[in-house]
């Protein structure tokens, strides 16, 4: 995540957090965001729960742009960033602000009953992916709180659209209205629902 979108996700996180409730993200990787969400979290007494597989999006398999083979597990074959995320929370001193599920998105969703003041998706970027993340989380969002997507691209030739249309959903939802851009960062709060 560049630095201007992670202060804004960190301005998010902080505003969000005074709600009193958990922030939630989606798709964890090595933990950048993370530390970014539950340092805002850490500040308001709070925590962030982080979902992810652990087993890498799509982009991030052998033979793709941003695949990294130090987060493959040698025994397996098969990417494994828990440990990476374990260590970057530990080398942050944020291990008992963050809650890490580790599970697929929709399924984690489906179980979830409270809401939250903060949800940050930036996982897998199918169409199939982002939307379930979108159906899942989005109706978690307290009133007043902040849906946050991460690598909304309006140009094709920018990147993936899938977050871009989720973008899109959720304002002609009527639930949520625009609070910022940076770059490819989104603000939304929650308005109605």
């Amino acid at each position: 995540m560049p630095v201007r979108e992670g202060l804004a996700l960190y301005d998010a996180a902080s505003e969000a957090a005074r709600l009193g409730l958990p922030l939630l993200e989606v798709g964890t990787y090595c933990g950048r965001s993370t530390i970014l969400l539950a340092d805002a979290a850490r500040a308001a007494g709070t925590v962030v729960v982080t979902v992810d597989h652990h087993r890498g999006s799509e982009e991030q398999q052998p033979g793709w742009e941003y695949h990294d083979p130090t987060v493959v597990d040698p025994e397996i074959g098969l990417m494994d960033t828990l440990p990476t995320f374990r260590r970057t929370l530990h080398k942050a001193g944020l291990e008992e602000h963050v809650i890490a599920v580790v599970g697929r998105s929709p399924q984690v969703a489906k179980v979830w009953a409270g809401e939250v003041g903060l949800v940050f998706i930036d996982g897998g970027h199918t169409d199939e992916h982002a939307t379930a993340d979108y159906e899942g989380w989005a109706p978690r969002v307290a009133p007043g709180g902040l849906l946050v997507i991460h690598d909304v691209f309006p140009d094709p030739a920018d990147g993936g659209q899938a977050p871009y249309r989720i973008y899109l959903r959720a304002l002609e939802s009527g639930d949520f209205t625009e609070v910022s851009v940076t770059d490819s960062l989104r603000v939304l709060r929650r308005t109605a629902g």
